[in-house]
């Protein structure tokens, strides 16, 4: 069952970011997508649910009020969903280049422990500018799923610019081991966040390239994660077995 509501007071991506948490924590409640230059919210629910109850879960700065009933068959043949691959192909296409990147660098004299460093450095640098170009709405985004932002919310608008220093740490090879351990404690926690999103089966947007790039949270979220911290945990391996 999907209704779509109008709902006024959103200004950003942080508003829309805080009405879908708010709605999506709603009983019964199995999905939420919010079309922010509509000012709308569409809402899968698993049975009926009043317009009043969603309109007592939001703050006051948001008015909500009861728009059209969707036909959830008629939607889905006239706008059939994305695949996994087609919604991840941002994620895919960004990931490449900086691959791509690290290799050039080091094509003429390989080095694996530098291509690896300059990897996770751009990595930092290249997905903390998505995340910068909407920190507001990111950081409503990030404290979603991840744990010490829920904790500590001024957390979800220093990581940005956490995620800078350690691209510049990494690719100016400065304090290189401290710059690993954070990043393997900052993404751990992170991913244990995606990884209860992903056990619970919530249909959430994916902060990890800000809100520029509406990404869902799926299992490549938890790999592109892990595989940060894999490259974090040799790197310290091979310094301090050096």
């Amino acid at each position: 069952m999907t209704h779509t509501y109008s709902i006024t007071g959103m200004t950003c991506n942080g508003c829309k970011a805080s009405v879908e948490k708010y709605l999506g924590k709603i009983e019964g409640v199995s999905n939420v997508s919010v079309a922010l230059d509509q000012g709308e919210a569409t809402v899968t629910m698993n049975h009926h649910i009043a317009t009043e109850t969603l309109k007592k879960a939001l703050p006051e700065k948001y008015s909500l009020s009861e728009k059209k009933q969707i036909n959830v068959f008629t939607s889905a043949e006239m706008e059939p969903e994305k695949s996994k691959l087609q919604q991840l192909k941002p994620l895919f296409l960004i990931l490449g280049y900086i691959a791509a990147a690290a290799i050039l660098l080091h094509y003429k004299s390989w080095n694996t422990t530098e291509a690896m460093l300059d990897f996770m450095g751009l990595f930092f640098i290249v997905f903390s500018f998505f995340k910068l170009l909407d920190l507001k709405g990111f950081s409503g985004s990030f404290q979603m799923y991840d744990p010490l932002a829920k904790a500590a919310p001024i957390y979800s608008w220093i990581y940005p610019f956490l995620e800078v220093a350690l691209g510049l740490m990494l690719l100016m090879r400065f304090e290189v081991a401290g710059a690993l351990l954070i990043t393997i404690l900052i993404l751990g926690i992170t991913t244990i966040g995606v990884s209860k999103v992903l056990l619970s089966k919530q249909k959430i947007q994916c902060a990890c390239l800000g809100t520029a790039l509406k990404l869902p949270m799926t299992q490549a979220t938890f790999i592109e994660n892990s595989l940060m911290i894999v490259m974090a945990i040799i790197m310290l391996f091979k310094i301090y077995s050096a």
